[in-house]
């Protein structure tokens, strides 16, 4: 059962008949990012607190009735979503704010959010008949779409920019991925990528071009949503490269409002690393977007030019939400902080969204008798070399107690009583 109405243009808002083959405005060209509209009147009589409760499937396809894809290959697919969400047991107290949770989407197959949009790019490429599915990434799309691709058969060509985590490229060639190392930035990945797919006709996963990935992503916030009670927290925090990912979140959060499961939509704090921040630019000089340099450790966000720049605005304003830069070294901090004070170990993209709510914290943005949600979007082991720096190295000692005795005494180790 579809509940699908149209395609709405976020440039020049006109709206098209729903077709699985059109990715972009045919007016408005590849910057004419299109947008899912669904009956949501008719959506209402199918979707409430009811079918929630009677639902027995506890990954991301619990949501089918709000997915642009059909049901047939689902039980072939890897269970992706139903991550869980953590209420802070010490987060808390450190950073003087009333209550915090994390949705740790490191637990999904290939340890990151990206796999919500790469199950539906690998559904709507099967769909249309596609054998080989490709994309630009700075990491964490590539293996995430590799990962799939490979569990339903598809073969994936995918373009990273020369500086991507050998953690990342390790899991795109363990997943059977053609990989494509480009000697540039993401900007130049993306254009040859965008080259390639057209002259070889693969099918097009990246995000900021395929209209039905942000679908997938808002699934997220849908389990946000449920896994409060839908009585949310009076913020979101999400870390911003090209804006797909904040884009889905505000998605899930208009779905929900729509279907009356929810009063309002919470505040989304957008978070983006001072060395490669353009929406934040933005937003502080009250100036279009313009062309960053991508200098950061935070690879799955260092994105110069957003592909996705219109929905990420539009979601941050029209939550009534803020955007926020942290320099690398905060992202560094915060990684330590997370994993120990919460035992849970993200990568400095995911990572940077606790160190924009620490930020925002700080310039009284977030204020401490409000809520958050911090979305911590990959595993830290994507990037161990980057973790390094966040961590002091381990102590070498000979195998003899009493050096063992000196080291523990000089660090003012208690004996257990």
């Amino acid at each position: 059962m579809s509940f699908i109405k149209q395609y709405r243009c976020t440039l020049c808002n006109q709206t098209l008949d729903y077709d699985k083959d059109i990715m972009t405005c045919p007016s408005c060209g590849e910057k004419g990012i299109l947008d899912i509209e669904y009956d949501y009147e008719a959506m209402r009589k199918f979707v409430d607190i009811n079918y929630f409760k009677q639902q027995e499937e506890f990954t991301m396809w619990r949501y089918m009735p709000m997915l642009p894809v059909e049901k047939t290959h689902i039980d072939q697919m890897l269970k992706i979503g139903g991550t869980p969400l953590y209420r802070s047991n010490n987060l808390e107290k450190e950073l003087h704010i009333k209550k915090i949770y994390i949705k740790d989407e490191g637990l999904n197959p290939s340890a990151s959010l990206k796999d919500r949009a790469s199950g539906i790019a690998v559904l709507k490429a099967i769909e249309s008949g596609y054998d080989t599915i490709s994309c630009s990434s700075t990491g964490n799309a590539a293996s995430s779409l590799a990962c799939h691709a490979a569990r339903m058969g598809l073969k994936t060509v995918i373009f990273v920019p020369k500086r991507a985590p050998v953690g990342k490229l390790n899991q795109l060639l363990i997943y059977g991925s053609k990989v494509i190392s480009v000697d540039g930035d993401y900007k130049d990945t993306f254009n040859l990528s965008k080259l390639a797919i057209n002259e070889y006709g693969w099918y097009n996963r990246n995000a900021a071009i395929n209209p039905h990935l942000v679908e997938g992503k808002k699934t997220v916030a849908l389990e946000i949503a449920e896994q409060l009670k839908f009585r949310l927290t009076d913020w979101v925090a999400v870390s911003v490269g090209d804006g797909c990912t904040i884009a889905g979140v505000y998605k899930g959060f208009y779905d929900l409002l729509q279907l009356k499961l929810i009063k309002k939509i919470p505040k989304l704090l957008g978070v983006q690393s001072t060395g490669c921040s353009p929406f934040v630019d933005a937003y502080i000089n009250s100036k279009p977007l313009k062309e960053a340099m991508e200098n950061t450790i935070a690879d799955s966000i260092s994105v110069g030019i957003p592909r996705n720049p219109v929905k990420a605005i539009q979601a941050v304003k029209k939550s009534s939400g803020a955007w926020i830069a942290i320099t690398d070294e905060q992202i560094l901090q915060s990684m330590k902080q997370l994993g120990s004070s919460e035992g849970i170990f993200g990568e400095p993209a995911g990572v940077a969204a606790l160190a924009g709510v620490k930020e925002a914290i700080k310039t009284k943005i977030i204020k401490e008798n409000e809520t958050v949600t911090i979305i911590m979007t990959g595993n830290g082991l994507k990037d161990p070399l980057n973790a390094q720096k966040a961590v002091k190295a381990p102590t070498l000692v000979k195998p003899r107690l009493e050096d063992l005795k000196q080291i523990i005494e000089e660090k003012g180790e208690k004996r257990h009583a």
